[in-house]
């Protein structure tokens, strides 16, 4: 795919699965049109990289679709300067969206080698943007959160937990806005949390399926295939943060 393909595609990606599948924040719409998505996608995967679709990308993670990309960033309502911390780095294109949009962004990812990825990534698609110097990429336990630069003005959650995490609320700022998909493993609803004082409002957002969040305020870390028996099974990843 040469970078005409890329653009055509990208445009055509806005207007038909974005503005036409209801986004209408043109501030979410112009940073989508403008990070190319194919950069964040592995080498077979593209040729898809715009169709209207998750797909597999290291370490059994995900990258979202791009409606879904759109209707969680649409939520957070950024704004340029907003500290936002996202759980769940994944390729970085979700961290790329924020920063396109003026956001100052700790992205959070549980696998070593996914942030390092994500890291030579954005360090690489500058854009005019300064995406390398907008964004850092840690290696910690997101269900945490990351309190040692909390609060956070935004907080959105690339995987879905079994609850609201509550270290992510409790480093929300007043009036922060969180976005989380909460459920049970394989269905989920995507959740608003807003922050008002010592109160939070919640609204469900609608159904979505999003990769388990392993954490301690997440899910337990599935045990190996052939894994079982007394006090197997139950193992949960309890990663320190690293910068």
């Amino acid at each position: 795919m040469n970078s005409e393909q890329a653009a055509r595609l990208r445009a055509e990606m806005v207007e038909r699965q974005l503005r036409g599948g209801g986004i209408r924040d043109e501030r979410v719409l112009a940073a989508m049109a403008q990070v190319p998505r194919e950069l964040f996608v592995p080498a077979e995967s593209v040729a898809r990289a715009y169709l209207d679709g998750a797909l597999p990308i290291a370490s059994g993670q995900s990258i979202s679709q791009p409606h879904m990309v759109a209707h969680m960033t649409e939520l957070l309502d950024v704004r340029p300067g907003m500290r936002v911390l996202e759980v769940g780095t994944g390729s970085g294109y979700g961290a790329a969206v924020l920063a396109a949009l003026g956001a100052r962004v700790i992205s959070v990812e549980r696998h070593p080698e996914l942030a390092e990825a994500a890291r030579s990534r954005l360090a690489g698609l500058e854009l005019g943007l300064g995406l390398a110097k907008a964004v850092r990429v840690v290696v910690g336990d997101g269900s945490l959160g990351w309190p040692a630069d909390a609060p956070f003005d935004g907080i959105i959650v690339t995987a879905a937990a079994p609850r609201v995490p509550a270290a992510l609320r409790a480093q929300l700022a007043d009036g922060g806005r969180l976005v989380v998909p909460v459920g049970m493993r394989g269905r989920q609803e995507l959740m608003l949390v807003v922050r008002r004082g010592d109160s939070f409002e919640e609204r469900a957002c609608g159904p979505c399926v999003f990769v388990p969040l392993i954490g301690q305020g997440g899910f337990a870390e599935p045990a190996p295939a052939g894994d079982s028996g007394p006090g197997k099974g139950r193992r949960r990843w309890f990663g320190r943060p690293h910068l």
